[in-house]
């Protein structure tokens, strides 16, 4: 997708931007990203990706809406209890901006469907709800040359991540969390719950160091930050921040270079 004139007006707030200006916005307008989940994470990362004018995303997510969602997940309505939620993402989406290009899949990611699912994108944001697809998503980015922006969030903290293990000496998430979390067996929000702000917050965040991602090659918003672990409390308020390691042992990168 390309930058046209009658789309200018839309990101005029982007493009007088030194940071971004007009090269960045049109970059951002043929970005390819892959947004995992589309829950308390996903679902404001994807209104304001979509806001940002990301001319390409695909939207994955396995699950129905949930009245209790809507307490956090700010794209759904009543009306769309029951539903799937890739689809009420895509309508969200599509009325939103028409112009964008908007592919849905309501696959669950596993280890055997990752690959094929990120195949093309610039890069893939991960807000699942589960270790299991997380680490999944981190091999196969790491094996397909695509960075990783990982987000999770839970009751009153965030974390939010940029991984590039597919790069020599940059760490992957499996170098983060180790391989003990490759079981689907997890705490959940329906168990320890979630202040429903913190999700947009840290989903909000996300968003953010994507569009740094996808920016980085022209350099107006600074490095991507590769490895760089972002921790967001949400009672102190507060927020600080600390670099990963690769580790060299980690059966995910260890061996990418």
């Amino acid at each position: 997708m390309t930058l046209v004139a009658e789309r200018l007006p839309r990101f005029a707030r982007h493009i007088v931007l030194p940071e971004i200006g007009g090269a960045g916005q049109a970059a951002l307008a043929g970005a390819r990203i892959v947004l995992i989940g589309l829950g308390g994470i996903g679902s404001p990362a994807l209104q304001y990706l979509a806001g940002a004018g990301i001319g390409h995303v695909l939207l994955i997510d396995d699950d129905d809406v949930d009245e209790s969602n809507l307490q956090r997940q700010t794209i759904f309505t009543g009306r769309d209890v029951g539903h799937g939620k890739a689809v009420a993402a895509k309508r969200w989406a599509s009325n939103f901006d028409s112009g964008l290009d908007i592919a849905i899949s309501d696959t669950r990611v596993t280890a055997e469907n990752a690959h094929e699912l990120i195949a093309g994108a610039d890069l893939v944001v991960d807000g699942c709800d589960n270790f299991a697809t997380r680490l999944a998503v981190s091999d196969a980015c790491v094996a397909a040359g695509v960075p990783l922006l990982s987000a999770a969030v839970g009751r009153f903290q965030g974390q939010v991540g940029a991984f590039a293990g597919h790069l020599p000496e940059q760490p992957c998430y499996r170098c983060y969390v180790g391989d003990a979390f490759d079981a689907e067996d997890c705490d959940t929000c329906a168990d320890d719950g979630m202040l429903g702000a913190m999700a947009g917050w840290t989903g909000t965040f996300a968003a953010m160091q994507a569009i740094r991602v996808l920016l980085a090659p022209l350099g107006g918003m600074g490095d991507p930050q590769w490895g760089r672990l972002h921790l967001l409390d949400g009672l102190a308020p507060a927020m600080r921040s600390f670099t990963i390691a690769r580790d060299p042992a980690c059966k995910g990168c260890g061996s990418a270079t």
